[in-house]
């Protein structure tokens, strides 16, 4: 989840307007040809957003620059000013890949807490791209293209099958802004009908340093095995910060779930010094989706195949 801002948006409700028609009556014995019906609009067309919503994006170009001003968001991977060994991968692992960032967050009536024990897709991911009525078309296809290549990466790293979909999708990815609250919390309730009050007050409302945040969530039965996650992401943020949310927010939904500020070079770290995904935390996915780690087991119990997997990473010796 990214954290930024001091602004309190109050997202508002969208409302939708139907048109009604009427036969006509037939006057001749010649039945007339039908009137074509005018299609009925899309349930997230375009309409374009508001002057508080086009504040907040003001806003974010600001801060973006202040970011890039002061040598922060690279996009550079990570570089020789940022060495990391394999005891600090594992130790890295150790605290993003077996604690959760924020687990009072329960998004489902059946999900509890599980920090100590990995978590991860034991399935496969497929990912679909949604957006809010305010997002311009424009944007909207350069979100999709940006998802689809950062997706292809991900199966890459992971060895775990993650694409794109358009309809039998577990992994869904809002793009939404100040004015679609209504839209995003209609759709979470038809993806996941025991969503709790809370988490649907936190997309309504979303705390004002909260750019970007992601649901994944198992079942009753397998806490530990990812089944669906949503991820929100504002769309009033500007082009750099958009997509270091997508790269944070869909990697914490695999099962990268927690921040620590000793992780660099990281985005798995709030402190906004790389904005995309480094070297390091492709390091990260390798060892979350490698086979010798089982869903579910415990920080304790793993360690020891988190230092032998490190250092082959690392090309270091055991």
């Amino acid at each position: 989840m990214r954290f930024r801002g001091a602004l309190k948006p109050a997202l508002a409700l969208l409302s939708l307007l139907a048109l009604a028609n009427c036969d006509e009556a037939l006057t001749s014995s010649v039945v007339p040809e039908p009137r074509p019906q005018p299609p009925a609009p899309e349930p997230n067309a375009y309409v374009p957003p508001s002057a508080a919503s086009q504040d907040l994006t003001r806003f974010y170009e600001r801060v973006e620059r202040d970011l890039l001003t002061r040598g922060l968001l690279r996009t550079d991977g990570g570089g020789p000013d940022a060495p990391y060994d394999a005891d600090d991968l594992a130790r890295n692992f150790e605290a993003i890949a077996f604690y959760s960032e924020y687990p009072d967050h329960a998004v489902a009536v059946a999900s509890r807490q599980t920090d100590g024990q990995l978590s991860r897709w034991t399935g496969p991911v497929r990912l679909q791209t949604e957006f809010g009525p305010s997002v311009l078309p424009a944007t909207r296809t350069k979100d999709v293209e940006a998802v689809e290549s950062y997706s292809a990466r991900l199966a890459r790293v992971t060895g775990h099958p993650i694409s794109v979909v358009s309809r039998r999708a577990n992994f869904y990815v809002f793009f939404a802004g100040k004015d679609d609250s209504a839209y995003v919390v209609t759709r979470l309730k038809q993806l996941i009908p025991n969503i709790s009050q809370d988490s649907l007050d936190l997309v309504a409302n979303p705390r004002s340093d909260i750019d970007c945040f992601v649901f994944a969530l198992g079942n009753s039965s397998a806490p530990y095995k990812y089944v669906r996650a949503v991820t929100l992401i504002r769309s009033e943020l500007s082009d750099l910060l958009r997509r270091s949310c997508i790269h944070e927010e869909i990697a914490q939904g695999l099962g990268l779930s927690n921040d620590s500020p000793a992780a660099r070079p990281s985005i798995f770290n709030d402190d906004d010094e790389f904005a995309l995904l480094t070297s390091h935390d492709e390091k990260l996915l390798t060892m979350l989706y490698d086979p010798r780690l089982e869903t579910g087991v415990s920080v304790d119990n793993a360690r020891p195949v988190v230092r032998i997997i490190a250092r082959e990473l690392m090309g270091q010796p055991l």
